[in-house]
């Protein structure tokens, strides 16, 4: 069964709006770590010359947010208080959410902006698949291509607040894309609220789960390397208690 990585680096030498601190310690400095612990705190001596290689193990510390590289957002990261009562957090979530049938729907042509109601209407008809209960919904819209980039974060489509709900009123319940939000880039949706005074256009799609409890994976890649349906999707969140999101490695099954 053909396994497709779907997951994206977290790469402390690409571009982050919050950057990313990797710190790591050898093979070597960790035998002498090592050494020093016993030392301190057991009163014990070790010369690390006596391990093979004067090597024990490595050990990496990093710094970076819950929303680096492939993640998955919980309610709770959409606000504090939901219309159907507390948003969970990212360790509550049913994990049957995150093995499940998925759909690849192709907005790539959008380009940077505003993915609306009847453009998802259209790429449903596309794939000639609509989305069944529960299905994990893809959005391929190609800005995966300029990850590690500034670019990443500032040119790539997001949902409005219809196609958002039009999903949502399919049963879907995890909707993940290969931009780095499932909103609209920050500075398009700033100038359009600046244009028109409309709040909608504030954060749509995320603020739609204040509405109704659904999840975001976003910070995918290789969308344009499936199928449009009939494989599933695994991307169980790593569970971080209290969170609103967590990391994950997100594969697609192929042939299941």
């Amino acid at each position: 069964m053909p396994v497709i990585d779907l997951s994206s680096a977290v790469d402390a030498s690409g571009w982050e709006p919050d950057p990313i601190t990797h710190e790591i310690m050898t093979p070597a400095e960790g035998a002498g770590h090592m050494a020093a612990e016993m030392k301190k705190h057991f009163a014990l001596d070790f010369d690390p010359a006596e391990l093979p290689g004067g090597e024990l193990l490595s050990l990496d510390t990093l710094t970076l947010t819950s929303h680096t590289g492939t993640h998955v957002d919980a309610p709770s990261h959409y606000g504090s208080v939901g219309s159907y009562g507390r948003p969970r957090n990212i360790d509550e979530m049913p994990l049957d959410w995150f093995l499940r049938p998925a759909v690849v729907l192709d907005v790539s042509d959008v380009g940077t902006g505003v993915i609306d109601i009847d453009r998802i209407k259209t790429a449903i008809s596309e794939a000639g698949y609509v989305p069944q209960p529960l299905d994990i919904v893809l959005l391929h819209t190609g800005a995966s291509e300029f990850a590690g980039t500034p670019r990443y974060f500032t040119d790539f489509a997001g949902l409005d607040g219809q196609a958002t709900d039009h999903l949502l009123d399919l049963g879907v319940r995890v909707i993940g894309t290969d931009a780095w939000s499932l909103d609209a880039p920050f500075g398009h949706m700033i100038r359009a609220f600046q244009e028109t005074g409309d709040r909608s256009v504030l954060w749509p799609a995320h603020f739609a789960g204040r509405r109704r409890e659904y999840c975001q994976v976003e910070r995918l890649c290789k969308l344009d390397t499936l199928p449009v349906h009939g494989f599933r999707v695994s991307c169980f969140p790593v569970k971080i208690a209290g969170a609103g999101a967590g990391w994950t490695r997100a594969v697609a099954l192929i042939g299941e």
